[in-house]
């Protein structure tokens, strides 16, 4: 799945981990993970994160990341039922927008089943216009 692309990410490249477990329904007729379902992974970690981290509460903040822009590369498929350990990693920090990587590990695998990720722009969720990432958030994206 993976020929003529650069190497598969391994562990190293994250220091930041959540689970995931796929569910009997993630997968497709084929008998693998579907390809939408990462995105879900992928939003899942990274939301969950800043929400354990305190910076988001995602019915009052006042200032939300939504998505520009997404990606997903594969590896080699998955399938129900297995845990995927997760690093989070930051690509690239701006202004009022973050690129995020997920990488999508078996547990106990070195290298990545897949490697995806979202930038997210920071917004006033009233006006919907871009805005500065606030302090509280930048520390936590700077921790990543």
């Amino acid at each position: 799945m993976s020929a003529g692309r650069s190497p598969i990410p391994t562990r190293d490249l994250y220091s930041c981990w959540r689970v995931v477990g796929t569910r009997w329904r993630d997968n497709d007729i084929y008998g693998h993970v579907n390809n939408a379902v990462y995105y879900s992974y992928i939003d899942s970690v990274i939301n969950g994160h800043m929400v354990d981290q305190g910076v988001l509460n995602p019915m009052v903040s006042e200032v939300i990341g939504v998505v520009v822009e997404s990606h997903c590369v594969f590896h080699h498929p998955l399938s129900y039922p297995v845990k995927i350990d997760c690093g989070l990693r930051v690509e690239h920090l701006g202004a009022s927008s973050v690129r995020y990587e997920v990488g999508m590990f078996v547990q106990g695998e070195d290298r990545a089943a897949a490697v995806g990720g979202f930038t997210h722009v920071f917004v006033d969720r009233l006006t919907t216009r871009p805005v500065p990432i606030p302090d509280n958030v930048r520390d936590v994206l700077e921790n990543l």
